[in-house]
């Protein structure tokens, strides 16, 4: 019984030690973040109290342009490592790409025929950069691509992704209203095909 007590404590031990260890790197991962996020501060501070054409070109850059967060999120990432700690045990159901039935040409995109209330999953991962209802798509959630691509999702209801959200590839972002889901799929202010895209 001795033994059991005494490797029971050792147990507990190790586990207390390698949680506080575990919470001094987290600590410490946040704390370099918030001096890189300061640092950054006082660079654009100092960039743009320098001279008035750099205040012009600074407003004119981040008030006319934009800003591709998801490149410079993979950007952080192969430097610094993720931004958030990923959440285990969830697993996906989907394997990357839609199915449907039809698929024709809609608009700027293409009209895809579904089940009805079809589940929706994102093709690949990105940000959330627009939920809303648009002209002739109806309820409308815009992801920014890591690679760049702008992939909206039109005709949907039930939505289950937030504005600004980060969502891995093959998340759920909502259901069909009916059989039609509209994707539209936007490189560089030209549209791709769905199947030219999963090629």
């Amino acid at each position: 019984m001795d033994e059991y007590l005494a490797s029971f404590k050792n147990k507990k031990k190790n586990f207390k030690n390698f949680e506080k260890k575990k919470i001094n790197k987290n600590i410490s991962k946040y704390i370099t973040k918030m001096l890189l996020a300061i640092i950054f501060f006082l660079i654009s501070l100092i960039f743009t109290n320098y001279s008035d054409n750099n205040l012009l070109l600074y407003k004119q850059y981040v008030f006319t342009e934009s800003l591709p967060f998801t490149k410079l999120k993979g950007w952080y990432e192969e430097l610094f490592g993720e931004v958030l700690p990923k959440e285990d045990g969830t697993k996906t159901v989907f394997n990357g790409k839609l199915v449907y039935k039809n698929i024709e040409d809609y608009k700027d995109g293409e009209r895809l025929t579904v089940n009805n209330k079809s589940l929706v999953n994102n093709i690949s991962s990105g940000i959330v950069v627009y939920s809303g209802t648009k002209d002739d798509y109806g309820n409308t959630v815009i992801v920014q691509g890591v690679d760049g691509v702008d992939i909206w999702y039109g005709n949907l209801e039930n939505i289950a992704v937030n504005l600004y959200d980060y969502i891995e590839a093959e998340t759920i972002i909502g259901e069909t209203k009916d059989e039609y889901l509209y994707l539209v799929i936007k490189k560089d202010n030209e549209f791709i095909k769905y199947e030219d895209y999963q090629s």
